[in-house]
């Protein structure tokens, strides 16, 4: 083997080395974003699941939903109260279902088998009425105006009928 040659395998060993490190970087550049979006949706569910389970005190028990005034605006029975936070508690998880979504973290199949499902309980007159309450809801913004235009294209479920006493 001459020199010339022996200079060219060099160079070539070092560019593949070179390029072996620069793809371990992007490699990890990569695995660093998927676990940043995999945190913040974990604390994103978090803090939905401490929304939630303060709406589950007020399911069972009512009273608690008085503390807060706004939260009772036009809810005038346990009855009321309860289905109100009930289904703000289905829409509480539908939203973690939709940022995971939205963030890359469910696949899309998964999210539109939710999403079907939601349109039913959206048809709900108990949700509608839930939905156009004036009282407190905290949602992501984009999430709410993806569950107003939900509202909007699918038409309210007739209210079952009451049997006789």
């Amino acid at each position: 083997m001459n020199a010339s040659t022996l200079q060219l395998i060099q160079v070539c060993f070092q560019a593949l080395s070179s390029t072996a490190i620069a793809g371990g970087f992007i490699y990890a550049a990569f695995q660093f974003r998927q676990a940043q979006k995999a945190a913040h949706v974990a604390n994103f569910t978090r803090l939905v699941e401490l929304q939630m389970s303060l709406r589950k005190m007020r399911v069972d028990d009512p009273s608690l939903a008085a503390v807060y005034a706004h939260d009772i605006e036009g809810l005038s029975s346990d009855r009321e109260i309860r289905e109100h936070f009930f289904n703000l508690m289905q829409l509480s998880v539908f939203e973690i279902v939709w940022f995971s979504y939205h963030r890359g973290q469910i696949p899309r199949d998964y999210f539109e088998s939710w999403a079907v499902r939601m349109r039913d309980v959206a048809a709900e007159p108990s949700f509608r009425r839930m939905m156009s309450g004036r009282q407190m809801k905290i949602m992501h913004d984009e999430f709410q105006a993806y569950m107003l235009k939900m509202l909007e294209e699918v038409p309210e479920r007739a209210p079952p009928a009451r049997q006789p006493a």
